[in-house]
Formats: structure tokens, sequence, C-alpha cells
């Protein structure tokens, strides 16, 4: 239906302009395609599991509120990750909304929200949308954190909220420890938080979550969608526990819904099988290494997650060559200078791995 510009006129009234300049999370249609855009595991559960865990939901009491549910969640997840003690986790619906959260939390008169880039688009979209300042400092062209920027970044801006994508999306890639530490260091200097996000853990060789314990102004936050429920939407927001008591203080009573959170149960209690899936992308993941490297024409970069970066010739024209040979992957070059010419490719099952490199490889010809 056509604006009016009856409607127009009340949108520029009561619709914040930088909401109305902004333009929303974009979505690429894949119907049709093979999908390999969005960093999601491409398995489903087997047969048998399937038809549990459709009984088990089937019992859900969904005409309730979710209470204890989401208690059981939480406790669960802790016997999971090994929970350092004195150490505590919030909920929240996917790592998005713990992102928004944490923006409304630290949210003081003047709260900077810093982070390396090219990376998360929703740092910076969170940062704007909550009226806090962001301040981006830009990777080295190799996609290494730049130090000497970042240190003095912090020291000149004092930010509230620090991100280390841990890995990073969308480069993929793992950063100096030696690096990190002097950031974490100069952050709680300045009396700011550090995020560590690890979303993409299950296919990563390192995590902080051990470290947290000994750092009081650290957090870690995960998500559950690249373990294999991206369509359940739950994130974890770990840290000390008097800081995580203050932050779930702007969480929503019932943002995890009973369905969601049952479905997270049972999948904790089937951790074997994810982790038996993670095992064969991360195999996966070194096996379309080989290839791309092997591919005149392509430029891979270094992996810890289940997406590859690979620069080509001419992202757009091979974005859409191998879109109309029915594959479906991210063309990032437009998120940042540094991303010139390269796409996004998510380490899929090994037959869509398999089109996939054929799709690229006749796309570069």
């Amino acid at each position: 239906m056509a604006e009016t510009p009856a409607l127009s006129a009340r949108i520029a009234r009561v619709i914040r302009q930088d909401v109305q300049s902004t333009h929303g999370y974009a979505i690429q249609p894949s119907a049709g395609l093979v999908k390999l855009d969005a960093m999601e595991n491409p398995f489903r559960l087997p047969p048998a599991l399937q038809r549990e865990l459709g009984e088990r939901l089937g019992r859900v009491a969904i005409n309730r509120y979710p209470g204890q549910c989401a208690v059981d969640v939480a406790a669960a997840l802790a016997r999971h990750v090994q929970l350092p003690a004195g150490c505590k986790l919030m909920l929240g619906n996917g790592s998005d909304e713990l992102i928004d959260l944490l923006s409304v939390a630290c949210n003081v008169p003047g709260a900077v929200l810093l982070a390396p880039e090219p990376g998360f688009v929703l740092y910076a979209l969170s940062a704007k949308l909550r009226g806090l300042k962001y301040v981006g400092v830009p990777l080295t062209p190799a996609f290494e954190l730049d130090e000497a920027a970042m240190l003095a970044a912090i020291e000149r801006e004092r930010p509230a909220l620090t991100y280390i994508a841990y890995p990073n999306n969308p480069t993929a890639n793992l950063w100096s420890d030696a690096t990190i530490d002097r950031i974490v260091a100069a952050v709680g200097a300045q009396h700011g938080l550090v995020v560590f996000d690890e979303a993409y853990q299950p296919f990563s060789s390192r995590s902080w979550l051990a470290r947290m314990a000994a750092h009081e102004h650290v957090l870690v936050m995960r998500t559950l969608s690249k373990f294999g429920l991206a369509g359940v939407r739950l994130g974890y927001l770990c840290g000390h526990a008097a800081l995580i008591d203050e932050i779930e203080k702007v969480r929503p009573p019932y943002n995890v819904g009973v369905l969601n959170a049952e479905a997270t149960l049972f999948a904790l209690e089937h951790a074997d099988e994810y982790a038996r899936q993670a095992a064969l992308l991360r195999g996966e993941r070194e096996r379309l290494q080989a290839a791309l490297r092997a591919l005149p024409g392509a430029q891979p970069y270094p992996s810890e997650a289940n997406m590859i970066l690979v620069r080509v010739p001419d992202a757009k024209r091979v974005f859409e060559a191998m879109k109309a040979r029915g594959v479906l992957v991210k063309n990032v070059s437009a998120l940042h200078p540094l991303l010139a010419d390269c796409l996004r490719l998510t380490v899929g099952t090994p037959e869509e791995n398999t089109q996939m490199i054929d799709a690229l490889k006749a796309s570069l010809a």
C-alpha cells in the first residue's frame, strides 16, 4: 500500500529522524537456493530425536508465562559451559537482544560504545538507536587488531562498552592474545566493560570464558544459533554475579518463551549430537579452505568460525553468478572499505560445500 501524504507527515512528526534515516537489517530471500549466507548450522536433528523433541514440546504448558523454565535453562547452561565460581549468566532472545540490553544498561551520560571494524553491524546500530556514541576502530588491511589505534581510542574515549568479537564477524579470524590482553587492561583502567562476543565458539580454538573470573570488568556473550538452534533464539551473557545482577534489571521479565526454553534444555541433553555436527563442520571448513586456496582468483582468509571470508576480483558479479547457479552467499563488500570485493561463505553440509565451490569456480571463470 502506498504511503499517503498524511501518513508521511505523521511519520515525520512521531518517528525519530535518525530512525527514519537508518536502514533495517537486511535478510536475503533464499527460497529455492542453497542457503550459505547466514552462518547457520545446516544439520537438523536425526528423525528419532525430532520425534522425541516434538512430543516433549507438545507437553509444554504454553498457556502459562515462562517462569521456572528460564531458571532451568540458565542452570543447565551454567553446567554445560562450566561457568566459573562467582560468575552468573543471564538469558536473551538471541545475542541480538543482549547487545541491546547492554546498551540500555550502560547508557550513562556521554557513554561510548567502541568496537573494531569491520565487525558485527548490530554493535553500531544498537549504540545509535539507544543514544550512545559509537566509535569504530578500523582493523589493519590483514584484518588484525590495530593495537595502537585501539589503545589510543580507549584512552581518548573512555568507552563504557568495548566489544571484541572472538572470532570476528565477518572476517572469521581470532586476534593476538597479547594484543587483547593489553586492550582488556586498558579498558579496565578506564573503568569500562569488555564484552567478548563468542557467537562462533563451537568452531573456535580459543575462548575467554575460563579467564573471565579473573577480570571483573569482562563479560562473555554467546548464542546457541551457531550451536544449531538459530530458530530458537537463545543467547546468554556471562560475568561476575554482581555485574550480571545489575544488567539483568533491564531484561524483560518473559523474554525467553517456554517452547524456546524447552528446546534448549532438550538440545543440551543431546549436546553430543551437536558436538558431532560442529566437528564435521570444522572438517568441512578445512576442506573448503584447501579448495579455495587452489582456486585461481580467490583469496581466502583464515577462519575460526563456520564461515570463510574470500576476496574475488569482482564480488558483485561473482555473487550474482553464484546466485544464478543456485547458491546464495553474502556479498559483504559494502559493509566497510576494507571488505572491498569480499564474499562471506557459510560452511554447509559436504554436498552444499561441493556445490558452492563448483558455483564459485564457474563464476570466476
